[in-house]
């Protein structure tokens, strides 16, 4: 056996040793529900790490709660666990309360709505091992990532979000606004405890505490593709609040 296979043999042993727990904010994703956790089965199921699938539903009108419970039942309760949170609360509060029933040693947080795929998901964990990373965080903008399903504006206004977050907080990473990331588990129960963000510019900020910490972020390039069933929750609001969060992380950090 070559030294590179060895070591390759070594790290996937290692990583059978820990356990990735992967959180699923929901709100009104009763159509990607089923594919996005039948994708997350396979890959990990192909790869042979250990995980469980934490389904963290924000009060969805729409059903997703009760897919999420038959889905608990198809996949196993040892695979599957969903909770319900009061409505419209931040995805600081949303991975909080899932990781007080993540059982993992690892973090992984990713969109229901079938924007990240999964199968990027073993990239990721190689390179945690590579370099013991405490974060590793999915980029559009190096490699052969980028966007798909997007149009002109769509594509015009997140890099230009990039660009000024890039300019102004200068954070060590690619896609300081990218929701695909895996954590050590005490890391990301650190940072959310720091954030004050909400929204969009929450993902950002957690990068930029990131670097205050001084913690160690790794990058793979991932496609990220619009969503299949539902609407975009991005509007005006949403930027008008991305940039007055950008200037409150520029003058504060």
């Amino acid at each position: 056996m070559s030294v590179v296979s060895r070591r390759d043999k070594i790290r996937k042993d290692e990583g059978r040793r820990d356990k990735y727990s992967v959180l699923l904010p929901t709100y009104n994703e009763r159509e990607n529900l089923p594919l996005i956790v039948w994708l997350l089965v396979k890959y990990f199921g192909e790869s042979g790490y250990n995980y469980e699938i934490i389904i963290i539903d924000d009060g969805s009108p729409d059903g997703t709660l009760e897919v999420a419970q038959q889905l608990r039942k198809i996949y196993g309760s040892d695979k599957i666990y969903y909770t319900l949170i009061p409505c419209f609360l931040c995805l600081g509060t949303a991975y909080i309360h899932g990781m007080q029933h993540a059982s993992g040693n690892f973090i992984i947080i990713m969109d229901a709505d079938l924007s990240h795929h999964p199968k990027f998901i073993p990239e990721f964990i190689n390179k945690q091992k590579e370099g013991n990373f405490d974060i590793v965080s999915g980029t559009r903008y190096i490699g052969n990532g980028g966007v798909y399903g997007w149009d002109l504006k769509r594509k015009l206004i997140s890099r230009g979000a990039n660009f000024l977050s890039q300019v102004l907080l200068r954070p060590g990473a690619s896609d300081l606004t990218g929701s695909f990331r895996l954590y050590k588990k005490e890391v990301l129960q650190k940072l959310v405890d720091h954030c004050v963000s909400k929204g969009y510019v929450f993902q950002m900020e957690m990068i930029v505490r990131a670097r205050q910490f001084k913690y160690t972020i790794g990058e793979v390039p991932i496609s990220f593709v619009d969503r299949v069933y539902g609407e975009s929750k991005l509007g005006g609001n949403e930027i008008v609040s991305f940039l007055k969060g950008l200037l409150t992380l520029f003058a504060t950090t």
